[in-house]
């Protein structure tokens, strides 16, 4: 990651786009590139292949923690998603061409839920309104979820109208309404991506930490499915509709879904059966332990979560490569965790035999 000035709005010449903007980006080069969230391992991976696009040029990103991996040439600066001031003035001396805001906090996973109850609603509020001073935007990407459909009836596609029974899915529905009202304005193509759960080796994800629990709860009848997704391709999508310059709403999530029965069996966990008010006993416990469970991750224990995937590979020319039940088959081959003792050999927690250094 190369630390220095932030490029001013000339820092590259304009590339002339013929017709409509949407599905032109990459036929230009040197396109100035602002990523929020780039402190997640989401926004970091992201922006690790937008470094690799041939149409990027100078790399700008933003949040509240450092990126977690290294960056060749990127140009990071760490600020509080609160400081609507300071966020407004980097973003009007950078002028980006593209803006991929991917600063969306997810409860009890960088931020607790209080936090992200403010952080992601004030974030997205300061960077479109920045935006909205720019005059040589050229497409934004939002990371939404497909926690914004609630509780639908059917199998939810980008059709089915967006009611959020979440805090999640809530500030979700917010950062996605936000950037529909820059795109108006300004003309630009806006590009939604409703991800589903992001899980990954890396990523604080509160389902991933949750489901490798020894002992994890679920409902005391019925076995609901989800779907969730790969990091990799996660980022993947995004970068290719930053690309693209795409217009329009996406659902990405992995092929396949498994079940709540299903994924504990991969992992060999067990179950615990909750009803009513046990739940609300449950989550202080699986708090005190290390796994907080959050409303949205609650609904997937109890009632399952699912969305039709959108064609990528018609729409943006990617296509996920990991299936659900592979996704979580990888959750449970991580390595364990090890503690360290002082003045002890370290031991491995599940077999409690010594391991290597």
């Amino acid at each position: 990651m190369v630390v220095t000035q932030v490029p001013g709005p000339n820092a590259c010449p304009p590339a002339p786009i013929c017709g409509p903007p949407a599905r032109y980006i990459g036929q230009v080069s040197g396109l100035r590139v602002l990523v929020t969230g780039m402190g997640g391992e989401l926004g970091s991976l992201a922006a690790s292949m937008v470094e690799s696009a041939a149409w990027a040029g100078p790399v700008l990103g933003i949040d509240i923690d450092p990126p977690r991996r290294r960056l060749r040439r990127s140009d990071f600066r760490l600020i509080d998603p609160m400081a609507g001031d300071r966020i407004a003035l980097l973003i009007r001396e950078f002028d980006p061409q593209v803006v991929m805001h991917l600063g969306v906090y997810e409860p009890e996973a960088r931020a607790s839920g209080t936090q992200a109850a403010q952080w992601t609603p004030a974030f997205a509020d300061s960077v479109f309104e920045a935006c909205g001073g720019l005059t040589d935007l050229r497409a934004v990407v939002v990371r939404s979820g497909i926690e914004v459909y609630g509780r639908p009836d059917e199998l939810a596609d980008i059709h089915t109208p967006a009611l959020p029974t979440t805090p999640f899915g809530r500030q979700l529905l917010h950062v996605e309404s936000g950037a529909r009202r820059l795109g108006a304005h300004l003309q630009v193509p806006v590009a939604i991506a409703r991800l589903a759960p992001v899980i990954g080796p890396h990523v604080p994800s509160p389902l991933g930490r949750l489901l490798r629990m020894p002992v994890v709860p679920g409902p005391l009848w019925g076995d609901p499915c989800f779907t969730v997704l790969g990091d990799r391709d996660a980022a993947a999508s995004l970068v290719a509709a930053a690309g693209l310059g795409y217009d329009g709403t996406l659902n990405v999530v992995a092929p396949g879904q498994i079940s709540l029965r299903q994924a504990l069996g991969v992992g060999r966990r067990v179950r615990a059966p909750l009803v009513g008010p046990q739940w609300w006993l449950a989550r202080p416990v699986a708090h005190m332990l290390g796994a907080p469970i959050p409303d949205h991750v609650v609904e997937v224990l109890t009632r399952g979560r699912l969305a039709e995937p959108s064609d990528l590979t018609t729409e943006l020319g990617v296509a996920t490569r990991t299936s659900t039940p592979d996704v979580i088959a990888s959750l449970y081959s991580w390595a364990p965790i090890t503690r360290f003792y002082p003045h002890r050999t370290p031991t491995d927690v599940s077999s409690d035999r010594p391991v290597a250094r």
